[in-house]
C-alpha cells in the first residue's frame, strides 16, 4: 500500500469569488472549518482563517476577477489556500513579503504576514496578466505534506453543492500513482459515482493500471458510471491508462506534449479491454490529468508564465481561468518522485 496518500474526501474544494469585500468573511470562516476538518491542532484553524482573510482582503481591493480555493493537501496532513486573479501582478514582490509592509493601492498588502504563518509560501506574479499565491498550512510534526511537486484542485459545478469530480494521488516506493474520476453529469448521482471509484482506488493503488481500471469498471456497475484516468510517474517517465473524457498532457517550461485521453466508454457501463500508454517525462516536466471541466483549449497555447508555474500554481491557474461553470472541474498535476537514495 501507498507511503503517502490522500485520504478519500467527498467535499470538494471550496471556491469563493471574491467579487466583494462581504466575502472576506466567508474565507476566513470557510479556512477555519477545512483547517479543522484536517484535524491541525492548537491555534492553527484560527492561523488559516488570518491567512484566508489577509488574501480575501487583497483581491477585494486590488484585483480584478479574484478567487479563493480552499481545501486539504493532496497527499495529506495539512490544508491550502489558493488565491488567484487577473489582476495586475506584484511590482515588488520582495517587498511585499516585508512582515508589515501595507499599502493602499496596490496588490500585496498582508503577505508578510501570510509568509510569517504559512508553513509555506509559494507565489509567482506577472505584471498585467496576474497573481497566483498558495499558501499552505500545516501540523508542526508533519513533512511530508508540504511537496511541492503535487497539485489538484476539484470544483463542483455552479449552484451544485457536491462534485460529480474526485481525484486522489498515492506515493508508494519510487512511483507516485494518480486518478482523476468524472462521474457521469453532475449532481448527487455523480458524485455517489466518484466515490465509489475513489474507494475502489484507495484498496490497491499500487496494483497494475488495467488491473485498476478493471476494478473500477466492477466497482461502478450499480452507479450512472465514470470517465476515469490514471496515471503512474515513474522517475523520467509515466504510464496512463484512462476510458471517457479524462487528458492528460505534459507539460515543461519550453514544450507541451503527449496528449492523450482515454479509451471510448464509460466505466461501469461498457468498457473495451484497458491499455497502458506509456510515454516520457523530461526533467522538470509536470503531467497534468483533468476532466473535462476544465476546457481543453487551454493546451493550444499557454503562455510563457503558465509553462514555468509549479504543479500547485498550475492547477489553480487552469482551475480559476479555464474552468467550465456549468460543469463540475478537476485537474491534477504531479512531477515524478525525486529518485530515492
Amino acid at each position: 500500500m501507498g507511503e503517502s496518500l490522500t485520504h478519500p474526501d467527498p467535499q470538494p474544494t471550496a471556491h469563493i469569488a471574491v467579487d466583494h469585500y462581504s466575502a472576506v468573511h466567508l474565507a476566513a470562516e470557510t479556512a477555519r472549518s477545512v483547517a479543522e476538518r484536517c484535524r491541525l491542532p492548537g491555534a492553527l484553524p484560527d492561523r488559516a482563517a488570518v491567512i484566508a482573510s489577509e488574501l480575501a482582503s487583497n483581491l477585494a481591493n486590488h484585483a480584478t476577477n479574484g478567487a479563493l480555493f480552499i481545501q486539504p493537501l493532496p497527499l495529506g496532513g495539512g490544508m491550502e489556500i489558493f488565491a488567484a486573479d487577473h489582476g495586475p501582478g506584484i511590482g515588488e514582490l520582495q517587498q511585499c513579503l516585508t512582515d508589515g509592509y501595507t499599502t493602499s493601492d496596490t496588490l500585496g498588502a498582508g503577505l508578510g504576514a501570510v509568509k510569517r504563518i504559512a508553513t509555506t509560501l509559494t507565489i509567482r506574479t506577472e505584471p498585467g496578466a496576474g497573481t497566483l499565491v498558495c499558501a499552505r498550512l500545516t501540523a508542526p510534526d508533519e513533512t511530508a505534506s508540504a511537496d511541492a511537486e503535487v497539485g489538484a484542485i476539484c470544483v463542483p459545478a455552479d449552484e451544485e453543492q457536491t462534485s460529480g469530480d474526485a481525484c486522489a494521488i498515492v506515493d508508494h516506493g519510487p512511483a507516485r500513482t494518480a486518478v482523476v474520476v468524472d462521474g457521469l453529469g453532475h449532481g448527487p448521482q455523480a458524485a455517489e459515482a466518484a466515490q465509489v471509484a475513489l474507494r475502489s482506488f484507495h484498496r490497491a493503488p499500487d496494483s497494475p493500471l488495467p488491473e485498476l481500471l478493471t476494478a473500477f469498471h466492477r466497482a461502478l456497475r450499480r452507479t450512472r458510471g465514470a470517465a476515469v484516468g490514471l496515471l503512474r510517474l515513474h522517475p523520467g517517465r509515466a504510464e496512463y491508462c484512462g476510458i471517457g473524457n479524462v487528458r492528460v498532457v505534459t507539460l515543461t517550461p519550453l514544450d507541451l506534449s503527449n496528449r492523450l485521453s482515454g479509451q471510448p466508454g464509460i466505466a461501469g457501463l461498457n468498457m473495451t479491454p484497458p491499455r497502458v500508454r506509456a510515454f516520457p517525462v523530461p526533467a522538470g516536466g509536470t503531467v497534468l490529468l483533468h476532466s473535462d471541466g476544465i476546457d481543453h483549449r487551454w493546451a493550444q497555447a499557454p503562455s510563457p508564465f503558465v509553462h514555468r508555474l509549479p504543479p500547485p500554481l498550475l492547477v489553480a491557474s487552469l482551475a480559476h481561468s479555464h474552468r467550465v461553470p456549468r460543469d463540475d472541474a478537476t485537474v491534477l498535476a504531479a512531477r515524478p518522485r525525486q529518485r530515492l537514495p
